[in-house]
């Protein structure tokens, strides 16, 4: 028997990896009083925000966040576009879809690049990206995603930002989604450009992201021409810090929204986020080992937001999608050449011990209802 967990006129549960469900303090702050961007009301929220974002990614004093109105891709851009120097060259490290988008940002810039790959799904060799060091003087920067969510792979970042700076190079992260969820700092771990976005682990609604980097060097950036007019990091730095307003129109409830946002991680804080999300992932993947599903990385080397589940034989994405939306859970498919093989649930945002419950019961209930279908077939 089929059992109706959430109305439609109830919430969608969002088990996508971002955007993510959030608190209604959120969705209420997005709905703030009207506001001029270039008067004094926006450069105070702005710069707010800027800094309660530096403190989420460690940074505090001598560091900044510089922030842009654009999906967490425009930051990333912004990143690699602007801080690769004519004569630099740029090591990217990649095992999954968002690292391979790392490279193909740097191709369409022309940033000479040399990529260190291992394979979707398949755990970093750091002895391997030392010896790419060693092998290339002519590196500079690395660049790295450290939760690929292509697979739900968790990089480690610490090892690889303690090996960069004992090189010299400077570690470029994509942080998009594992900042505010997973254990990260800018200085402990050695990142010196750190890319994030408001609408995953922070819990704010998208359209904001930033990129969290030591003030000396944004400031050297002024020396590296751009290569880009909207994305170009000096510039947004520039006209937040030196003259207090940004270069162009921001989409101000995003960040009314993001300011309350962010409000709730930092008094949760970052490692109270992470117990959270941790416990909510233990939940999820116990339930579903119980099911029979398979995953498609070990434990060890996964993140505390995201599972990537193998689909069981015989069985189509689209027929669980569409199932499980009915009952008002949204997940999400493979990518690329995992987009046939597995399916993807994502634990960040507001999602609750119950929600992931009320899963796992109606996931129950419609592989019971596919399986009879599929025996009432072959009869």
């Amino acid at each position: 028997m089929k059992v109706k967990v959430n109305s439609m006129t109830d919430r969608y549960v969002l088990m996508n990896p971002g955007p993510v469900v959030v608190d209604d303090t959120v969705r209420r702050a997005a709905c703030g009083p009207d506001m001029c961007h270039r008067e004094p009301e926006f450069a105070n929220l702005m710069l707010r925000v800027a800094g309660k974002l530096t403190r989420v990614c460690g940074g505090e004093d001598g560091y900044a966040s510089v922030v842009f109105t654009g999906s967490g891709t425009a930051a990333l851009e912004a990143m690699l576009a602007s801080v690769v120097p004519p004569g630099g060259k740029l090591l990217v490290i990649e095992n999954g879809h968002y690292g391979e988008r790392l490279a193909k940002i740097a191709a369409v810039h022309r940033i000479p690049h040399r990529i260190c790959s291992f394979g979707w799904a398949a755990p970093y060799d750091l002895a391997r990206i030392e010896q790419a060091l060693a092998d290339d003087p002519d590196i500079t920067h690395l660049a790295m995603v450290h939760h690929e969510t292509s697979t739900g792979m968790l990089n480690p970042v610490g090892e690889v930002g303690r090996l960069a700076a004992s090189y010299g190079k400077s570690l470029m992260v994509d942080a998009i989604s594992s900042l505010g969820g997973e254990l990260l700092d800018v200085r402990k771990d050695h990142i010196d450009w750190c890319a994030g976005t408001a609408n995953k682990c922070l819990e704010g609604l998208p359209g904001i992201s930033f990129v969290c980097a030591p003030r000396d060097r944004l400031e050297e950036l002024a020396q590296v021409p751009p290569r880009s007019f909207y994305l170009n990091l000096f510039g947004q730095y520039a006209a937040m810090y030196h003259h207090g307003e940004p270069p162009f129109t921001p989409a101000v409830p995003a960040f009314l929204a993001l300011d309350a946002a962010l409000d709730l991680l930092l008094t949760e804080g970052v490692e109270g986020r992470h117990a959270r999300y941790a416990a909510l992932a233990a939940q999820l993947r116990a339930g579903l080992a119980e099911l029979g599903f398979r995953f498609l990385l070990p434990s060890e080397l996964s993140s505390a937001t995201l599972t990537a589940v193998y689909l069981p034989e015989g069985l189509e994405y689209s027929d669980l999608h569409d199932k499980l939306k009915a009952e008002g859970f949204v997940i999400y498919a493979g990518q690329d050449n995992l987009r046939q093989k597995i399916f993807r649930l994502a634990n960040m945002g507001r999602i609750t011990a119950a929600d992931i419950e009320r899963f796992l019961d109606v996931l129950r209930l419609i592989l019971q209802e596919l399986r009879s279908a599929r025996q009432g077939i072959s009869r």
